[in-house]
């Protein structure tokens, strides 16, 4: 692992390309490798996510050997979950992260607190998962029934847009998004979202495929995205072009020290990154001061 702190005193050591609008733009309007109309690229991508919905989680333990749950895992412990915190939890419909930050501040409350006081707390805890996809939602809503978490108030399901949300200014503890970024139009109008709707001394947090840079390992990461995974679609979910998309998105996303420059660009100070397995996932984290 990797960990690298990003500076605005860097800006001036890089050229002007690396903050040009027209990459943004271009980044802004591929589905995959394709160029398409910004118009239609969230419902491009809608359409991918509707259709894996109900296999998503098999197929993420498949894909990862199930590291994804060490690495949501990871996100969740730089998050400092706390009783009584406002999060908000992006492009998280199946309730992967948002159950961890409830579980976490439930482990925190049997440890600390008196079992009225705890009570109390849990209710005044509010976790709102928020996804543009409802059938991702559908399927976070049906997970938390199965896990005892149905009738938990603390736990607020929202169909909405990474790039326009609904909440207030200054209104969240904390905000999480998980593999999700990537898939978004614009990626600086979703940064900018989250700081608009973070309190001063809230943290952004997000957890994204990435890029590796060992040539060997580039090599047979490389081969395993695009051989193995879009056939693993195919044999599992009945969906190779879904996965194919999936793996060529995150060829087009901004490397790491691209993506913690755009991040400090919509405001945010103290940003730093992580890199998990080689730079195969990333955690990006900021404060909002």
């Amino acid at each position: 692992m990797a960990l690298r702190i990003i500076t605005r005193n860097l800006r001036s050591k890089l050229t002007p390309n690396f903050y040009s609008a027209s990459l943004l733009h271009s980044h802004a309007t591929s589905f995959g490798f394709k160029e398409v109309r910004e118009e239609e690229k969230s419902q491009m991508v809608g359409n991918v996510f509707s259709n894996v919905a109900s296999s998503y989680d098999l197929m993420n333990d498949l894909m990862s050997a199930g590291l994804h749950r060490l690495w949501k895992d990871r996100l969740v412990s730089k998050l400092h979950p706390f009783a009584g915190m406002k999060h908000l939890d992006v492009a998280g419909g199946t309730g992967d992260v948002a159950f961890r930050i409830l579980e976490t501040i439930n482990s925190i409350n049997r440890r600390v607190m008196l079992e009225s006081l705890e009570d109390d707390l849990q209710q005044e805890t509010q976790i709102y998962i928020c996804d543009i996809n409802p059938n991702m939602l559908n399927v976070g809503k049906k997970r938390a029934l199965q896990r005892g978490f149905g009738e938990d108030k603390s736990l607020i399901w929202v169909e909405g847009d990474a790039e326009a949300l609904s909440f207030q200014d200054g209104s969240m503890d904390g905000y999480t998004i998980a593999f999700g970024i990537r898939n978004v139009t614009h990626i600086e109008k979703a940064l900018s979202e989250a700081y608009r709707v973070l309190k001063r001394g809230g943290r952004f947090l997000c957890l994204e495929l990435s890029h590796v840079e060992v040539p060997f390992f580039k090599q047979l990461y490389d081969y395993y995205s695009f051989s193995v995974i879009p056939a693993m679609g195919e044999l599992v979910a009945g969906d190779k072009q879904s996965y194919q998309y999936l793996v060529e998105s995150i060829r087009r996303f901004p490397p790491q020290e691209k993506f913690a420059s755009m991040i400090a660009d919509a405001g945010f100070q103290k940003v730093e990154y992580e890199n998990l397995v080689g730079g195969v996932v990333a955690i990006h984290s900021g404060l909002k001061f």
